[in-house]
């Protein structure tokens, strides 16, 4: 399913960008094209001012109202120029007689006046002497001629032209015609080069996002499979947690009414009856502490958890939490101590020593976090142990400077001597459900769950009222000596 998912996007991100690549390319083109377009028509404009100044205006017969082009002395000077910048001149009379050309041979095309210019395909002729066949294109705009036949794919025995003509005239009277033309592979040959150009530099781009979408779906993917294992997992181990209490009190409650059956017949005590139901109702408030952790779990998860955060001194919570872990385990004659790390004596302002240990968060959070993490070191510390819980303030200094600067930090460190954690088992330590027993069964019985072992959720339950309150949580540990668990937590949360 991830790979599907993984292939669908990669190729949608390179469809999408093989879009624009292709938008983006023809833009490119199309403003080349017409650049060029333009360009030659300026410049066959150009050359019709040069050369309509050059011509050598005559009278007729003395006749001041009469006038005529004297051919040879107008384009004498002209044809040179012109054939350098592959240009050619043709000279009409008023009636559309061919005059004067730098033409080989003459293009058999009506003359109209249109200095917008057009491009004219030539039909080669069959025979040597035989004239050429013109087709003008028609034309859709000044600019912008439309092209029924691709420059691109014309067939050797055509001949494009851009041509542009202009009626002389002297006080009204037409004196005849100049027509420039220039050959169109001025356009074709740049055009398609720049068509081979884009075509390369999109193909290799494609492949280059195809190869990255490949590469950042596969990164996309990495979280929602992940979270998709967690889920399989937390299924299965919540499925696992709450089978065997279910299973438990189903078997109590059969038992109970087997026994309710047996009195009716034969009078017996309910002494029976009495220690059942307090199996049942033992089983039914662990399964509401699982039901309530798996929420606030979910709650911390899903961000819908709406604590209030006020200033919690953490000397006077730890010393609460003590106090109550101290009196559910006298058996074990555990030594547990707090031990508060004083100030240093340079800190002389009473406002902060008076709240040296005091941070802003939610209170019930804090001693559930901390009286999981000391009932576990209690649980797994041996008789005669230890368990220490140590309080600091880590203040921020500026290793330059020196100077403080308001990252203070409350760092609290619960250490036991107990049987300590298997190096292999610590990455996993924070995961919900986890327990490094991998038999992970609880002690059953018909009168035995007042030892069993947790539901798993301690830890992770610890992990994100750390994560809420912005901190972090690190666990060190060596099997025979001991564990500790070093909560860091800021003084101030961060908005």
């Amino acid at each position: 399913m991830f790979q599907a998912t993984r292939r669908r996007l990669a190729i949608w991100y390179t469809a999408v960008t093989a879009v624009l690549l292709l938008l983006f390319a023809s833009g490119v083109y199309l403003y080349v094209r017409n650049t060029l377009i333009e360009r030659i028509d300026d410049t066959l404009n150009h050359v019709v001012e040069i050369v309509e100044r050059s011509l050598v205006i005559e009278p007729i017969n003395n006749h001041a109202d009469r006038f005529r082009i004297n051919v040879e002395a107008s384009f004498r000077d002209n044809t040179g120029t012109v054939e350098d910048d592959h240009i050619d001149l043709e000279w009409f009379s008023p009636t559309g007689k061919l005059l004067w050309s730098t033409l080989s041979e003459p293009l058999n095309i009506p003359i109209h006046a249109n200095l917008t210019g057009e491009t004219v395909r030539v039909v080669k002729a069959e025979s040597k002497n035989s004239p050429l066949r013109i087709t003008p294109y028609p034309q859709r705009g000044p600019h912008l001629p439309h092209y029924p036949l691709s420059p691109e794919v014309v067939p050797p025995s055509l001949l494009l032209l851009r041509q542009v003509t202009q009626r002389v005239e002297v006080r009204r009277q037409v004196l005849g015609y100049l027509r420039v033309s220039h050959p169109w592979f001025e356009v074709t040959k740049p055009s398609r080069q720049l068509i081979f150009d884009l075509a390369l530099g999109i193909g290799l781009m494609v492949l280059s996002v195809g190869a990255s979408g490949w590469f950042l779906s596969g990164k996309a993917m990495e979280p929602v499979d992940e979270s998709y294992q967690r889920l399989k997992q937390f299924t299965a181990d919540a499925s696992h947690e709450l089978r065997s209490p279910i299973t438990l009190i189903q078997t109590n409650v059969q038992v109970a009414l087997a026994d309710l059956d047996l009195a009716e017949a034969e009078a017996t005590t309910s002494l029976q009856y009495r220690q059942q139901l307090k199996m049942v109702e033992r089983l039914t408030q662990r399964l509401g502490k699982l039901v309530n952790d798996l929420l606030f779990l979910a709650r911390q998860d899903s961000g819908i958890s709406k604590d209030t955060f006020s200033a919690c001194p953490m000397d006077a919570l730890l010393m609460e939490v003590v106090e109550e872990q101290q009196l559910l385990v006298p058996e074990k004659a555990i030594a547990l101590s707090l031990d508060l790390v004083d100030p240093p004596a340079s800190e002389t302002s009473p406002e902060l020593l008076e709240n040296w240990f005091t941070l802003v968060g939610n209170w019930d959070q804090l001693v559930r976090l901390f009286t999981n993490l000391i009932a576990n070191a209690l649980h797994y510390s041996p008789a005669g142990g230890r368990v220490k819980v140590e309080l600091a303030r880590i203040e921020g200094i500026n290793r330059v400077s020196r100077l403080r600067y308001t990252s203070a930090q409350l760092q609290v460190k619960v250490s036991d001597t107990g049987v300590g954690i298997p190096a292999s088992a610590l990455p996993r330590l924070f995961d919900r459900f986890y327990r490094v027993d991998p038999a992970r069964t609880h002690t059953t019985g018909n009168t035995a769950t007042a030892s069993a072992t947790g539901s798993g959720l301690g830890l992770a339950i610890a992990q994100a009222i750390v994560e809420h309150h912005q901190g972090h949580i690190q666990v060190e540990s060596t099997q025979g000596i001991g564990t500790t668990f070093t909560v860091t937590l800021p003084i101030t949360l961060e908005s």
